[in-house]
């Protein structure tokens, strides 16, 4: 089985503590009050998807911050202004809300703007005080992000989504309720799902694997495979396996990195209207295949832990076993594809793909996600 060397070096870092399972958000108003009792509770779009938790407030000093959609410079100078006074901040709901809620943590703390610490179109500043405390709470099982020391955010003057990423921005608490994601519907289910997909295999055949991250995916890739049909029909013994896989996924992107799917999904979130999940979906199948051409030995044992002879088609009828949209959907068209691939070079995960892939094999795997 191959992998990485054994010797290697590397570095390994994660939320301080992990509360995982069903009806754990039990536990949130004890670990919100080890760091204070005036919280500001961020929510993604759909600020119901909190009831659980401030039902479990109610006698606490809470004030709520909503993010419409995935967070923009705007969304986080606003939840900075709506911190003042706060003493730690709770993030519930999707990628979006967690990645906002960190956001918001760090900046409260740290003088200056925005712009002054994020990478690409930023100075790229590291932070130089510690952020509020942070708790997240994933209502969704993709991204990971309740483990991750970034956050992602939406920069619509430049059409790019760029990240704020700071090691102190790991969250102090990531609790993982798998029931908090039973009523999500198909689409998302799907999308998010492929994503959770997506952050494991990219880490496990990325440039800076290491063996504690390969133990991660080798543990969680076959359990997704087998848990996101089940999932995305309502299993929900499915979805707590999907939920654990997103939390690994988070675990080894954070510690080792991503890849040409990530790498195209910064310029394409920031230049369309498109759901980040969305866009990996369609990206994961072209992608899997244009890697697996330079590296077959190591997508191979992907291929092996998927259950099947040929990953990249396996993962081709999941998706439209899933019915993942294409790219074109939100708009992609082959005249973007140069301005598309000028984008994703500069983007870091790009930097982490197993292989350099040549512009005309980036345009060939954008036409086949269209």
């Amino acid at each position: 089985m191959n992998g990485s060397p054994a010797n290697a070096a590397f570095e390994f870092a994660t939320a301080t503590r992990i509360i995982f399972g069903e009806g754990k958000l039990t536990e949130a108003p004890a670990a919100i009050e080890g760091f204070g009792r005036k919280a500001l509770v961020v929510t993604g779009r759909n600020p119901k998807r909190a009831a659980p938790l401030l039902d479990l407030l109610e006698a606490s000093d809470c004030a709520v911050h909503s993010i419409p959609g995935e967070p923009t410079l705007s969304d986080i100078t606003e939840g900075v202004r709506a911190a003042a006074g706060r003493e730690v901040v709770v993030a519930i709901g999707g990628g979006s809300a967690i990645d906002a809620g960190k956001a918001i943590a760090a900046l409260t703390t740290n003088p200056g703007e925005p712009l002054d610490y994020l990478e690409v179109i930023g100075r790229g500043q590291p932070l130089t005080e510690t952020p509020l405390p942070f708790i997240a709470i994933p209502t969704t099982a993709g991204t990971g992000a309740e483990v991750t020391r970034n956050a992602v955010i939406t920069c619509r003057d430049q059409r790019v989504k760029v990240s704020l990423r700071h090691p102190r921005m790991l969250p102090a608490v990531a609790i993982v309720d798998p029931a908090l994601t039973h009523d999500l519907p198909p689409a998302i289910t799907a999308a998010t799902g492929m994503d959770a997909l997506t952050q494991l295999i990219e880490p496990f055949t990325c440039r800076r694997a290491n063996p504690l991250t390969d133990a991660l995916c080798r543990e969680a890739i076959p359990r997704a495979a087998r848990a996101l049909p089940r999932a995305f029909a309502g299993d929900p013994a499915a979805r707590t396996n999907m939920a654990y896989a997103s939390l690994c996924g988070g675990l080894a992107l954070a510690n080792a990195g991503l890849g040409v799917v990530h790498g195209f999904a910064s310029p394409l979130g920031g230049m369309y209207e498109a759901p980040h999940g969305a866009i990996c979906a369609a990206l994961l199948p072209p992608a899997f295949a244009a890697n697996a051409h330079h590296a077959p030995e190591r997508f191979a044992e992907v291929t092996q832990m998927l259950g099947t002879e040929d990953g990249a088609q396996w993962l081709r009828q999941l998706a439209a076993d899933l019915n993942i949209p294409g790219l074109a959907t939100y708009g992609v068209s082959e005249k973007a594809f140069p301005e598309i691939i000028a984008k994703a070079r500069n983007a870091s995960s790009m930097k982490a793909n197993p292989v350099t892939l040549k512009d005309s094999e980036l345009t060939n795997l954008l036409f086949e996600a269209l």
